[in-house]
C-alpha cells in the first residue's frame, strides 16, 4: 500500500492553521446574562443550574436542535463568502466586560467553573479539558475558544481570583484532585491540560507525578523561563517602591525594556478609565501584548507582586520536574511574547521532554489565546492531537473541517487555484464523460486510486474542488512522514506542522488499520500506489506509473463494496523541468549525505518489495519554474466490488482487476494529454486575457477548454 508523499508539503505552502494572519476583527459586546456559567466548585462536579442557567441552557439546546434539523445548501460551493469565523464566536471586548463583572463581586476561593456555550454541545464520549489560567487568574481565558471546544471537550476552567492567594503547590494539589478524580470516573478517556503561561507549571507539576494517567497537554508560552524573563528582576523593585508611587505593569515594562512604545502607552492608560482603556486599545494593535495596560488595572499592584512570586515557585517547581514528565505535549509559542523569551524555551522543552511538538505564532504577542485570528480547536486538528480514547483513530476522532477551517485552506491555496485553473472531468454510470464532479459517487466508500505528480502538487486542488462542488470530503492515506516528528531535525526536512493543514483535511498514516477504518466508516479516500517513488520520478519519467507488483487495495476495497474510481492527472511538465533528479544529486557529496541522512530517519514503507517501487528515497530534485500551464484531471468510470469479496480472494481474479484499475489510470492519463493539446486555455496568459474580456468569470475552476 501507498500514500500520499510527504512531498506534498510545498504545494501546500506555510500552514494557515499555525501562523497568524495580521487581519483584525471585532465583535460587539454580548449581552451580560449569558455569561453565566456553571460552577463546579473545587474540583467536583456540577449540582445544579439556578433558573437562569436553566433558562440559558434551554435556549442554547433549543438553537442546536433547530440547526441541526434544518437541510442546508453546499456551503463550500463559495468559499469567498464563507464567515471568517463562527457565528457564536466571542471577542476580546467580551473577555474585558465579563472580567469587569467577575472582579466587582469575586471574594470566593480558586474553583471550577463550565461555560454555558460549552455545556450545551458536550457529547458524553466528549474528553475533558481542564483550562489552567495564565497571570490575569480568571476563568475567561479561552473565551474566544468556547463556542468550539464545547463541541468536542467538556471543558472546565479554573478561576483564580484577584484578591486570592493560594500558594502554587495548593494550586497543584486541587488540579491534581481533580485530575485522579476524573481519571478514575473515565479511566479509558484522555484529560486535556490547556495551560498558558503559569497555567503551564500547573500542568507540568501535575502530569510529573502521574506519568499512568492518559494527560494531553497543551501549553501556550509557558513561565518555565521565568528565571531568564524580564519580570524576575521585578519582583524586588516593586517590594521596593512606596504604595503612593505610580506603578504598574507597564510602566515597569518601560523601565525594564526601554521600549517607547511601552511608554507611550503607559502614559495614554495610566489616568484613563477602563472603558476608556478598552475603546483606545482595541482599534488597532498589532499584538495582544498591547493589552497589557487593561489587564494592569485588572490586577491591582499587591496582586502583581504575588503573581510575580508565584510565577517564580511555580517556575522552579515544573523545572525541577521536567524529566518526570511522560505526557503527551503541544507548546503554542508566540514571536512577540514581550513578557517571557518563548520561542527559546519553547525549543529547550522539546529537547527534555519526549513526547513534545512545537507550533510557532512568528506575528503573535504572550496572550496567544486572545487573539482574533489563533484556532484552538484547529491548531489540536491539524497537530492530531485530538483524541477520545487511549490512541487517536482516524475514522471516529475525525472531526471535518469547519466552514472557517476549509475557508483559511481556501484562502492559502487560491493563488495555486489560479495558476493551475484545473479543468475536471468525470465519467458517469453511462460511460459518458462530463465536465465536473457529477460522475463521483456521493455515497461511500468511495477509493480514489491515481497519478502522483512530481512534488504532489494536484493533491490540493482536487481535495479542494470535490468538497466544493460535490461537498465531499476526501481523504487521504499519507506517507508516514507527515505524521511523526524527527527529533533534532535539520533542513531539508520539513517540519511537522508544515502538513497541518492536509491533517485537518483528513489525512491519515498509510496503514492497513487506517485503510481499513476508512473503507468501514465509508469515507471517501485517496490513494496513490506509487507513492514516493512517483511523486520523486527522475527526468524523463513524467507519467510513468511506479505501481508495486502486489494488488494490495483491491482486497479491501471488495471486503467493504468499494467502488474504486481510477484517475488520472496531467500538467506538471507545463509547470516545472526537472534540472537535478535523484541521480544527479546523489553526486553530489554533501547532498549525498543529506539524502541518506533524511531517508534514515524516515519510516521505512515496501520494505519487502524489489525493484523500482523499493526505491523510497526521500530528496527534493531541483526543478526550473516554467510559465504556468494548466492541470487536468480525468476521474474514469467507478469500478463497482460489491458483492465481488469472494471472487476476488482468487489470486488471478484479485490481480486481473489490479490490472484493470492500473491500465484505467494509464488510459485516462493517455486521454488528457491528447485532449489539452487542443486547450485554447492552456496558458496563463491566455486565461488572464479571456478573464479580462469575461468579468464574471473569476473562477479559476470555471474556465473554457477544450471540446469534448
Amino acid at each position: 500500500m501507498a500514500a500520499i508523499s510527504a512531498s506534498t508539503y510545498p504545494a501546500a505552502g506555510v500552514s494557515p492553521f499555525s501562523q497568524r494572519s495580521a487581519t483584525s476583527s471585532s465583535g460587539g459586546i454580548r449581552n451580560l446574562s449569558r455569561i453565566l456559567a456553571v460552577s463546579t466548585e473545587r474540583g467536583g462536579r456540577g449540582t445544579g443550574f439556578g433558573e437562569n442557567g436553566k433558562h440559558e441552557k434551554q435556549k442554547l439546546n433549543q438553537k442546536v436542535v433547530k440547526e441541526e434539523s434544518e437541510v442546508k445548501p453546499n456551503i463550500y460551493a463559495n468559499p469567498e463568502k464563507l464567515p471568517e469565523f463562527e457565528e457564536d464566536k466571542k471577542w476580546l471586548k467580551d473577555y474585558f466586560e465579563e472580567c469587569k463583572e467577575m472582579i466587582r463581586s469575586d471574594g470566593c476561593p480558586p474553583r471550577w467553573f463550565s461555560p454555558l456555550e460549552c455545556s450545551s454541545f458536550t457529547s458524553p464520549d466528549c474528553p475533558l479539558l481542564l483550562f489552567l489560567p495564565g497571570i490575569d487568574g480568571t476563568r475567561l481565558g479561552l473565551i474566544m475558544h468556547h463556542h468550539k471546544l464545547g463541541k468536542m471537550f467538556n471543558v472546565w476552567c479554573l478561576h483564580i481570583p484577584a484578591q486570592d492567594r493560594t500558594p502554587f503547590n495548593e494550586l497543584v494539589k486541587l488540579v491534581e484532585r481533580t485530575v485522579r478524580s476524573e481519571n478514575c470516573r473515565s479511566p479509558n478517556r484522555p484529560i486535556y491540560l490547556v495551560g498558558e503561561s503559569i497555567g503551564a507549571c500547573l500542568a507540568i507539576s501535575v502530569a510529573a507525578p502521574n506519568p499512568d494517567m492518559d494527560l494531553v497537554l497543551v501549553l501556550s508560552n509557558p513561565a518555565t523561563s521565568f528565571s531568564r524573563s524580564q519580570l524576575q528582576p521585578l519582583i524586588p523593585l516593586l517590594e521596593m517602591m512606596p504604595d503612593e508611587f505610580p506603578i504598574n505593569l507597564p510602566y515597569i515594562l518601560s523601565l525594564a525594556t526601554g521600549n517607547p512604545l511601552t511608554v507611550l502607552m503607559d502614559n495614554v492608560v495610566k489616568k484613563g478609565s477602563l472603558p476608556q482603556i478598552i475603546g483606545e486599545l482595541s482599534q488597532d494593535l498589532a499584538t495582544m501584548s498591547s493589552y497589557l495596560p487593561v489587564l494592569a488595572d485588572i490586577v491591582p499592584r499587591q496582586t502583581l507582586l504575588w503573581k510575580l512570586n508565584l510565577l517564580k515557585s511555580g517556575s522552579a517547581c515544573a523545572n525541577s520536574c521536567l524529566h518526570a514528565v511522560k505526557a503527551q505535549l503541544l507548546i503554542l509559542c508566540s514571536g512577540r511574547d514581550q513578557l517571557l523569551p518563548s520561542q527559546e524555551e519553547s525549543q529547550r522543552l522539546q529537547k527534555a521532554l519526549l513526547d513534545c511538538e512545537i507550533r510557532m505564532f512568528d506575528e503573535s504577542g504572550h496572550f496567544l489565546f486572545l487573539e482574533d485570528n489563533v484556532d484552538l480547536v484547529t491548531i489540536i486538528k491539524g497537530a492530531s492531537f485530538y483524541r477520545r480514547g487511549k490512541h487517536f483513530d482516524c475514522a471516529s476522532d475525525f472531526m471535518p473541517p469547519t466552514p472557517s477551517e476549509f475557508k483559511k485552506l481556501h484562502d492559502s491555496i487560491s493563488w495555486v487555484l489560479t495558476a493551475t485553473s484545473p479543468v475536471m472531468l468525470s465519467t458517469l454510470e453511462d460511460g459518458k464523460v462530463v465536465r465536473g464532479l457529477a460522475g463521483i459517487p456521493s455515497e461511500g466508500p468511495v477509493l480514489f486510486v491515481g497519478y502522483h505528480m512530481l512534488m504532489g502538487f494536484e493533491v490540493i486542488p482536487l481535495v479542494a474542488q470535490i468538497m466544493m462542488e460535490r461537498n465531499i470530503l476526501v481523504r487521504g492515506i499519507a506517507h508516514p512522514a507527515m505524521f511523526v516528528r524527527v527529533k533534532d531535525r535539520r533542513p531539508p526536512e520539513p517540519e511537522l506542522s508544515d502538513f497541518d493543514i492536509l491533517r485537518v483535511m483528513g489525512a491519515v498514516p498509510v496503514s492497513a488499520a487506517n485503510f481499513y477504518k476508512l473503507m468501514s466508516s465509508k469515507s471517501h479516500a485517496l490513494l496513490y500506489p506509487g507513492g514516493i517513488r512517483e511523486a520523486l520520478h527522475r527526468k524523463g519519467e513524467e507519467y510513468k506509473l511506479f505501481w508495486p507488483d502486489k494488488s494490495e487495495f483491491v482486497r479491501m476495497a471488495a471486503r467493504f463494496g468499494a467502488k474504486i474510481i481510477p484517475f488520472g492527472v496531467v500538467g506538471e511538465d507545463d509547470f516545472a523541468e526537472i534540472i537535478l533528479d535523484y541521480n544527479d544529486l546523489m553526486k553530489i557529496p554533501w547532498r549525498r549525505e543529506e539524502i541518506e541522512r533524511v531517508t534514515s530517519r524516515t519510516a521505512k514503507l515496501r520494505t519487502d518489495a524489489s525493484g523500482e517501487i523499493a526505491n523510497q528515497q526521500m530528496h527534493i530534485p531541483w526543478v526550473l519554474p516554467k510559465f504556468p500551464g494548466r492541470f487536468y484531471y480525468y476521474f474514469g468510470k467507478p469500478i463497482l466490488t460489491e458483492g465481488m469479496k469472494v471472487e476476488l480472494r482468487e489470486k488471478k481474479k484479485c490481480d486481473e482487476m489490479y490490472l484493470h484499475i492500473k491500465s484505467e489510470v494509464e488510459g485516462c492519463i493517455d486521454f488528457l494529454k491528447n485532449k489539452r493539446e487542443k486547450d485554447p486555455y492552456r496558458n496563463l496568459l491566455s486565461r488572464a486575457l479571456y478573464q479580462a474580456s469575461h468579468p464574471g468569470s473569476t473562477s479559476p475552476f470555471h474556465l473554457p477548454s477544450f471540446d469534448l
